[in-house]
């Protein structure tokens, strides 16, 4: 059976799998969920937007003949993931998560453990600091209720309004270095990261510059998602699909 695929994108994993599929002539488009305006390259065909829950997902994935659906989204996308599980389970389609392990810390870092973006606002009270908030634009409302601090702010496009009295806004695109990330916080003279704990390589240079610098971190742990089969590389998501439809899945 020849497959056609479904890729939940927006990821540096996304991306790979995308062109290992491609490189494959695996017949496939990817999906993004439209929160930056100008998107990197894509090595497959595009599909922008939300699909309307998950009542819309499974009209797309008829109405397209998908029959496999590999999700690549960022940790973060929780709805998104809960969406896929749920659309595909009703379907009876084969769902396979291409994830990333979490961080962790090791003996120098000075994590303070938060369990949602709630946590994070939070355990900014206090006294005016020089924060560097490594989140993206969709999460920068909720920390207007800490004003007092001064914000450093990379994003990838630039923000139409912010929501936050004192910040300076960098315009940049991952992945990172971590020497960048060193004269970028000197130069903001951060005393504090604040980070979802992603995971990979693409964003991990905030982390490693901040155990150099001796700085905290208020760390935001991964939401709960339905369970599901995971993968760890792009070789064993091809190894899923390859046997999959040489099984006539």
């Amino acid at each position: 059976m020849t497959p056609t695929v479904l890729l939940l994108g927006g990821t540096t994993e996304a991306m790979r799998m995308g062109q290992a599929l491609a490189a494959r002539g695996v017949r496939a488009t990817i999906s993004l969920a439209g929160r930056v305006k100008s998107p990197a390259e894509q090595p497959l065909p595009v599909r922008i937007g939300g699909f309307g829950g998950v009542d819309g997902l499974v009209a797309h994935l008829k109405a397209e003949g998908v029959t496999h659906v590999i999700d690549a989204t960022h940790p973060f996308a929780a709805q998104m993931s809960a969406n896929a599980v749920a659309a595909c389970d009703a379907l009876d389609l084969p769902l396979l998560a291409l994830t990333r392990a979490p961080w962790k810390a090791g003996a120098q870092d000075r994590w303070i453990h938060v369990p949602d973006m709630d946590g994070a606002v939070a355990a900014l009270s206090g006294r005016p600091r020089r924060v560097f908030l490594a989140l993206g634009r969709m999460n920068l409302p909720a920390f207007g209720a800490q004003p007092q601090h001064d914000y450093l702010l990379r994003l990838v496009d630039a923000p139409d309004r912010l929501p936050l009295p004192k910040a300076q806004v960098v315009i940049d695109r991952g992945p990172f270095e971590v020497e960048g990330d060193l004269a970028l916080m000197r130069a903001h003279r951060t005393e504090l990261v604040v980070s979802k704990n992603a995971g990979g390589t693409g964003a991990q240079a905030k982390i490693v510059a901040a155990r150099k610098l001796r700085l905290p971190v208020v760390m935001i742990d991964r939401p709960a998602i339905p369970a599901r089969a995971e993968a760890h590389s792009v070789e064993e998501v091809l190894d899923w699909l390859h046997g999959d439809t040489a099984r006539g899945v």
